[in-house]
């Protein structure tokens, strides 16, 4: 079990004094490993398609570094592929190559300067790659317009009529893919990123391996619960030879498919226990997004019961995701220890200053940058860069 997991009694615990340790709450520090996360309000990966070969760029590092200005305890960067075919889209950004490392270095280290912890999140898009990017349409995207036809699955199965048809992975395309994530997660260390993130949520890759919805092998990657987990676990197992020890590692789940004979909690309460003794320090608690028929029962902190399951019965950090929009929302799921973190995307992106709104809502403090101090409520302090535990 990686040395941040949740070990039970939790933060209220009794100590030999007779003393209660205080209410954990969204603006109380986070340790894991040699990282201390300076607050609970974590920013969501969220793609941008907005890069040029891989390449990050100025929108990148506005959209980013707004959000650690804005207060955040952790920004996470977008789904970055390990792959140049496990792409989204052609603008998705990128790390399968050491020349990605520069305009990503800007990014953590600015960020870091804001008080906040760089993270980023590594994928491989499977099945749902060479697609247009959302505002230019929907699907298969053609050669002439910059799709790939290398497009990988466990199986030959599109994810809809409107996907493109993928290849079902051979043994050695798997093994070069699991290596492909070891070296993006080296070169991430390198561009100065304190957390990293593994996607195996939302019908990518990871996930269809995991699910028997879009997993029909007959091998040792297909079948049995054992063995559609086994290119996830190799895919931390590698990463965790190139992620240096004091570093935070994540895995984002799909805690079920919504749809009958897919993937689902029992499943990923198993999965999450066994990530832990891998090395994997919190899990990231989303669902859905492998089956194109999913019937999700949208609502504010509807996937917040997973985070809690999983926290509880695998013994893991977790992070809740989903509709989570209120100061006061977020700040119970924390101090009900139903989820260590609390992750927003859409919400960040109507409000970048949430963490600090948040904070004012809820009468706690987050450091403000000197140069907008003179809009900061009374007796705010300034911030200080991050910088990570020996």
């Amino acid at each position: 079990m990686g040395t941040g997991s949740w070990k039970g009694p939790g933060p209220k615990a009794r100590h030999a004094t007779g003393m209660i340790d205080p209410m954990p709450h969204l603006f109380s520090p986070l340790t894991i490993r040699g990282a201390t996360i300076p607050n609970r309000v974590f920013v969501s990966p969220m793609c941008q398609y907005s890069s040029h070969d891989g390449f990050a760029t100025d929108w990148h590092f506005v959209h980013l570094g707004t959000f650690a200005v804005g207060g955040a305890g952790l920004v996470i960067a977008e789904a970055t592929a390990v792959q140049p075919n496990g792409r989204i889209s052609p603008q998705d950004l990128g790390i399968w190559q050491d020349g990605h490392v520069d305009a990503l270095a800007r990014i953590a280290q600015f960020v870091h300067g804001q008080g906040s912890v760089a993270g980023i999140q590594l994928a491989h898009a499977g099945r749902k790659a060479s697609c247009h990017r959302p505002w230019e349409g929907q699907g298969i995207l053609p050669q002439d317009q910059g799709g790939w036809l290398d497009v990988v699955a466990p199986s030959a199965i599109p994810f809809s009529d409107t996907y493109p048809q993928p290849h079902a992975l051979t043994s050695g395309g798997i093994a070069a893919i699991v290596a492909a994530f070891a070296d993006a997660a080296a070169r991430a260390w390198d561009a100065g990123f304190r957390v990293l993130e593994v996607h195996g949520a939302h019908g990518y890759l990871l996930h269809e391996f995991l699910s028997p919805i879009s997993n029909l092998r007959e091998d040792k990657y297909g079948g049995s619960f054992e063995n559609r987990c086994r290119m996830t676990l190799e895919v931390v197992r590698a990463i965790r030879t190139r992620w240096p020890e004091r570093a935070p590692l994540f895995v984002r789940l799909s805690a079920t498919d919504w749809v009958e004979g897919g993937w689902d909690i029992e499943e990923c309460v198993d999965l999450a226990r066994r990530l832990a003794a891998e090395g994997v320090d919190l899990v990231d608690c989303s669902s859905g997004g492998n089956a194109s028929h999913q019937r999700i029962p949208a609502a504010p902190g509807y996937q917040v019961p997973f985070a809690s399951r999983i926290r509880r019965d695998a013994g893991v950090l977790t992070g809740a995701v989903g509709m989570i929009t209120e100061a006061n929302q977020a700040d119970r799921i924390i101090a009900a220890e139903d989820a260590d973190a609390v992750l927003l995307a859409r919400e960040m992106l109507r409000d970048p200053r949430w963490a600090q709104h948040a904070a004012q809502a809820l009468g706690h403090e987050v450091p403000w940058p000197a140069q907008y101090l003179r809009a900061a409520p009374a007796r705010v302090p300034t911030r200080r860069s991050w910088t990570m535990d020996a």
